[in-house]
C-alpha cells in the first residue's frame, strides 16, 4: 500500500488551519494539540472539505510528549512537512509557562522532527514580530540561544525570572530564540536535505490576538493598527501566502531565516510614529 507524505501540524490555531488547507492537500496531516477538542474541531473543518487528516493530543512542552506524536505521524509514512503554529500569548499565560512552551518546546520540536524529516523536507515555524522589538541581546546571548542543548536552555542565567521584567519579556525572549534556533537546527536539518524556516507574523486576527486586543495592552495595540503603514491587523491567510512559498519547490535556496510579516509595524516602531520615543509613539509593555 502506497504511503502519502506525513505533515505535522503542531498546534490548531487559525494559522496553522490556514497552512494546513493550503499545503496539505494529498498528505496525511496529523494535527496535534494539547486539548483534543481543538484539534478535532479544526480536523472536522478540514475532513469535510477532503482533507485526510488525524488528531493527537500533545503537550508542546514537553519532550516525551512530542516524541509520542512523530512516532505516531510516522505510522502513517515518512515525516516530509512541519507546520509548527503553537504557543501562548503573554496575556494568557505566567512567565514559566511562555518560556516552557514558546521558548523551550520550540526548541525541542524542531530538534526532534528535524532528527527524522526525510529528504526534500521543510518546516514552518511561526515566531512573532515581538522579537524584533526587544533591544539586542548580546552575540553570547544570541548563541546561547541558538546553541545551548534544549535541555539547558532554561538554566541560561538571563532567563531566569529575577532577570525578565514580565510576561511580555519573557515572550519576546522566546521569539527571539525561535529565530535563533530556526537558523541553528536549519542547519542540522540541512544535512537531511531539508529546510527549515520561521515566519515572524504581526498582529493577526485570531482568537488569541483578541486576547490581546482585550488585554492590558489593548491601547497599544489600536495605535499600532493606525499607525503602522497597512492601518490594519493582518490574516492567518496572508500569513498562509509567505508560508505556501517557503514550503514550495520555488524556496529551494531559503532556509534558516525569518520572515517578519507584520504591515509594517515594526519599522514604524523604529523609524516611524510608532516609536516609543516619539509623540505619537508609545511604549509596547503600557497600557
Amino acid at each position: 500500500m502506497m504511503k502519502n507524505d506525513v505533515m505535522l501540524v503542531v498546534g490548531a490555531g487559525q494559522i496553522s488551519m490556514a497552512i494546513a488547507r493550503r499545503m496539505g492537500y494529498g498528505k496525511k496531516i496529523i494535527l496535534g494539540d494539547r486539548s483534543l477538542d481543538n484539534a478535532k474541531a479544526i480536523a472536522k473543518t478540514l475532513t469535510e472539505a477532503g482533507f485526510d487528516i488525524e488528531t493527537f493530543e500533545m503537550d508542546l512542552s514537553s519532550r516525551q510528549s512530542i516524541k509520542e506524536m512523530i512516532t505516531y505521524a510516522q505510522t502513517f509514512g515518512d515525516i516530509k512537512y512541519l507546520v509548527n503554529g503553537a504557543g501562548v500569548s503573554p496575556s494568557q499565560a505566567s512567565i514559566e509557562t511562555v518560556l516552557k512552551v514558546d521558548l523551550y518546546g520550540t526548541a525541542v520540536l524542531l530538534e526532534e522532527v528535524g532528527k527524522v524529516i526525510t529528504k526534500g523536507g521543510v518546516g514552518v515555524t511561526i515566531s512573532s514580530q515581538s522579537g524584533h522589538r526587544m533591544p539586542a541581546l548580546t552575540t553570547e546571548q544570541d548563541r546561547a540561544l541558538a546553541m545551548t542543548s534544549s535541555e539547558e536552555l532554561l538554566k541560561l542565567d538571563f532567563l531566569q525570572e529575577d532577570k525578565i521584567k514580565n510576561t511580555l519579556h519573557a515572550y519576546q525572549l522566546a521569539k527571539r530564540a525561535n529565530e535563533k534556533r530556526t537558523m541553528y537546527e536549519a542547519v542540522r536539518w540541512g544535512e537531511h536535505g531539508a529546510r527549515l524556516n520561521a515566519i515572524a507574523p504581526g498582529i493577526i486576527v485570531t482568537p488569541l490576538a483578541i486576547d490581546e486586543f482585550n488585554g492590558i495592552r489593548r491601547n497599544f495595540y489600536k495605535n499600532m493598527f493606525a499607525k503602522s503603514p497597512a492601518g490594519r491587523p493582518g490574516t492567518a491567510d496572508e500569513v498562509a501566502d509567505v508560508a505556501e512559498l517557503l514550503m514550495s519547490e520555488r524556496a529551494q535556496f531559503i532556509t534558516g531565516s525569518t520572515f517578519l510579516i507584520d504591515g509594517g509595524a515594526t519599522a514604524s516602531y523604529f523609524y516611524g510614529p510608532l516609536n516609543p520615543n516619539t509623540e505619537t509613539g508609545m511604549a509596547e509593555g503600557r497600557g
